[in-house]
């Protein structure tokens, strides 16, 4: 039975109602809801808004009249609490005011004719379904459709501005240079962990999310994904555990790896909603937002949300992949045995066996070998410790995982050079006898001897292993992104959706609208920017607002592939190590439900449940 179970099993075939008719089902209920929501139109502005929108009006009114005083813009708005002496809230005001206005590509889209708004559109919206579904096409990869997408992008602005259809396309500042030395950083620590010792730290980390039950390896990913993309950052626990996922599912031999990958990026992008440090858009809603915004204070406001998203998330995994992660099974209510009352199945328990085989023979070749932590392992540990602590701390997250990288990377040299035994480059000839070595000679004709041929480097190495693709796609995308957003459509959609809820986005029913437009922009033209284009639209959004901004845009990310870099990341690692089903059309049919019901029960949970101010202090609104 053992041997049996140790060969994949052949994957059944799904029915096109079994796999999209959740989706289907979930888009319907929100349709729906919508739909008795707002059967009598949009409610009227409240007093409380009404109040708002007079004030904000003033106090931009203020701040455009205020003599300006020279700043440089690019380097920020400064201190968020200026004495007064610098000028106090009106000076602080002027400064990201015009910040914002400098920062956020909206002010182009009145330079704009109809034929170069529209047709910049299309190639966005055409290398947006080029990116979504790259099999259709030709086998080129996403890297590539994006990189060519941005190049072409450039090339058309220029012929717009040349025929005086467009203003001049900016794409230096478009790109964002923090997200790539932030990838590249942490793909260079993690290549370093990985490869400078066999049995170190990361195949401890590997081993502690195996299990030989499907369901708890799963759980164990999701719960580590939560954890790990609150405490840091979810591009980097995507970034270093995704190929952990792949071994994980290669040493099993599962069919279908898909339950897993998503158990990691789903709960990735979740876990991320938790903290202030979870994602680059909250990173950016803390330096944006009028109001200061506490770490604790966003934290206890999003607990109970993120708690409420995890449970759904971890249940419809769970249900939706339940054959592959309860073998044998015959359903949800035996499903549910397993996993509170310690049943099992044949097929479970032959997979434990299997494992435990495994387990045993591996044991019997470490003969000899210490399981212990080498003085390299400790070495390793102590600098992912003081990493993360660096991380935590407030530190720039790009300096700090390039230096962590860079550290490792001497390390590595050192240890290679004087510890690690030599390579063996000894030659044979046909009966297995020992050729002498060769001898190489330098130009002058000298024998060079052979301590003292060129040592191999780490360029030659393990820097050749860094994804320099998955940058490439980011710059594309950034290219396509910004250029999209110039034209100002995104705003306009904003604007003409929202409707009278514009002005009261977070409060009442408005939310659950609110929160529905964001999601769809989100995908569309990713949560940075709309994080950008509502922090210039709406200059004086209270901190509750700006909290269900984070958790929509957060979780919608889970909505698509193209909804969140994390997916981007796991599907590129995956695809590197040989497993390509983590796919657009293989993603949607889980995420799309998943995603429904995650949003509206933790906007629900959010609107009800919360301390934070629905009020902007420095706007005199209190």
């Amino acid at each position: 039975m053992i041997s049996d179970i140790a060969k994949p099993s052949r994957a059944k075939k799904v029915s096109s109602l079994r796999k999209w008719g959740p989706a289907m089902l979930a888009i319907g209920l929100v349709i729906a809801l919508n739909t008795v929501l707002f059967s009598g139109g949009t409610p009227e502005l409240s007093e409380r808004a009404q109040r708002k929108l007079a004030l904000s009006q003033e106090r931009t009114a203020a701040v455009e009249s205020m003599e300006a005083t020279s700043f440089d813009v690019r380097s920020g708005f400064g201190s968020r609490n200026l004495s007064e002496e610098e000028g106090g809230v009106m000076e602080y005001t002027r400064r990201r005011h015009r910040y914002l206005g400098d920062y956020v590509h909206i002010d182009k889209s009145a330079e704009f004719s109809s034929f170069g708004k529209w047709s910049t559109s299309l190639i966005y919206f055409a290398f947006w379904v080029f990116l979504m579904f790259p099999n259709w096409f030709l086998p080129i990869g996403r890297p590539g459709i994006a990189l060519g997408g941005g190049l072409m992008m450039v090339v058309w602005r220029y012929i717009l501005l040349r025929i005086g259809h467009g203003p001049a396309f900016d794409a230096e500042r478009v790109i964002i240079m923090e997200p790539l030395f932030l990838l590249f950083g942490l793909m260079l620590t993690t290549i370093y962990i990985e490869k400078m010792e066999r049995g170190g730290l990361f195949d401890k980390l590997r081993d502690s999310l195996d299990d030989p039950v499907n369901w708890k390896r799963s759980a164990k990913i999701m719960a580590m994904s939560t954890i790990g993309s609150a405490a840091v950052m979810n591009d980097s626990v995507v970034l270093i555990f995704s190929g952990v996922v792949v071994d994980l599912c290669v040493r099993h031999k599962v069919a279908n790896s898909l339950p897993y990958l998503l158990s990691l990026a789903t709960t990735a992008n979740i876990g991320s909603a938790l903290t202030l440090t979870g994602n680059p858009q909250n990173i950016l809603i803390v330096s944006l937002a009028y109001d200061d915004i506490g770490w604790i204070e966003f934290a206890s406001n999003m607990a109970i949300p993120v708690l409420a998203a995890s449970l759904i998330n971890a249940f419809m995994m769970f249900v939706y992949y339940g054959s592959e992660l309860f073998p044998g099974s015959s359903g949800f209510f035996e499903n549910f045995g397993i996993m509170f009352f310690g049943n099992r199945t044949p097929e479970m328990l032959a997979q434990e066996h299997a494992f435990y085989a495994r387990q045993a023979a591996a044991q019997e070749e470490k003969v000899g070998e210490s399981n212990s932590w080498t003085v390299w392992s400790r070495i390793q540990l102590i600098i992912v410790i003081v990493f993360l602590f660096f991380f935590a701390a407030g530190y720039d997250v790009c300096v700090v995982s390039i230096t962590a990288g860079a550290v490792l990377m001497v390390i590595s040299a050192y240890k290679r050079q004087h510890y690690d035994p030599r390579p063996i480059n000894a030659q044979y000839d046909e009966d297995g006898n020992p050729l002498p070595p060769k001898k190489t000679y330098d130009m002058d004709g000298n024998e060079i001897e052979p301590e003292e041929e060129e040592l191999v480097t780490e360029s030659e190495t393990t820097l050749t292993e860094v994804d320099y693709g998955l940058l490439m796609l980011f710059i594309g995308q950034f290219l396509l992104i910004g250029s999209f957003d110039d034209t100002g459509v995104p705003q306009a959609f904003f604007n003409f959706t929202m409707g009278g809820c514009a002005a009261q986005m977070a409060e009442g029913l408005c939310v659950y609208w609110f929160v529905m437009i964001v999601t769809v922009l989100s995908n569309i033209a990713s949560n940075v920017p709309v994080c950008q284009m509502l922090a210039a639209t709406f200059p004086y959004a209270t901190p509750y607002e700006w909290m269900q901004v984070s958790f929509s845009a957060t979780i919608a990310g889970n909505l698509t592939m193209l909804g969140s870099a994390a997916n981007m990341i796991v599907a590129f690692q995956a695809a590197k190590v040989g497993d390509r089903t983590f796919t657009s059309e293989r993603h949607a049919p889980f995420g799309i439900p998943s995603t429904l019901l995650c949003l509206y029960a933790g906007t629900f949970l959010l609107a009800t449940f919360h301390t934070a101010k629905e009020c902007s202090e420095r706007l005199n609104q209190c």
